[in-house]
């Protein structure tokens, strides 16, 4: 498909491939609005997040909008769950640490956090939050530092908050120009996205 594929977007596509990080991506607990969802999917292509977890067990699982996520659900890999065990116990057995994104006595600020590792960051419902038994199952919880006398964010907007700090940790590191995957890996990628349609 690559002949089909004009020189300026093969180039594009490369460089998000090549850009891609395979140990960084986002757990999304039963999100009710779906544009808050799409949302979440549109900034993890942005600091280039491989994979969204849909976990849903309480809300029904949510038809993704390719107008509010600007096609990005098409460039992020996505899989589902239903139960809270059955998610964490997959991540894991990846080799992936679970930061749960909550305010609790014993969240830390997520500056503090090293987002250079394999991690996975939960992301809870609007109303609700991440819940106490994902919460009480991740490896840790953190929260969003802020100044005002409301204590929480729009969950698209703590998510895209949490991955730009995960995306300045790993540019510093220089994990933008090693993705860890090899030549031949990339490039399979590459093949399999110039054959998705615009």
């Amino acid at each position: 498909m690559r002949k089909f594929t004009s020189k300026v977007r093969l180039e594009k596509i490369k460089k998000a491939v090549y850009a891609r990080q395979h140990d960084l991506m986002v757990v999304v607990e039963n999100v009710h609005d779906r544009h808050n969802v799409s949302a979440i999917y549109r900034s993890c292509d942005a600091v280039g997040a491989s994979r969204v977890s849909l976990l849903y067990y309480i809300e029904k699982m949510p038809k993704l909008s390719k107008v509010v996520s600007s096609s990005a659900t098409k460039w992020v890999e996505t899989e589902r769950f239903t139960e809270i065990d059955e998610c964490y116990e997959s991540l894991r057995k990846e080799g992936f640490k679970i930061y749960a994104s909550m305010l609790d006595e014993n969240a830390k600020p997520l500056y503090d956090l090293d987002l250079t590792e394999k991690v996975a960051l939960v992301m809870g419902n609007e109303h609700r939050g991440v819940s106490e038994e994902a919460a009480k199952k991740a490896d840790a919880t953190y929260y969003i530092p802020m100044m005002g006398m409301i204590q929480s964010l729009n969950v698209s907007v703590a998510n895209a908050v949490s991955l730009y700090e995960a995306y300045r940790q790993r540019k510093n590191k220089g994990m933008y120009e090693d993705n860890g995957l090899t030549e031949e890996e990339n490039e399979t990628v590459v093949d399999n996205w110039c054959e998705k349609k615009k």
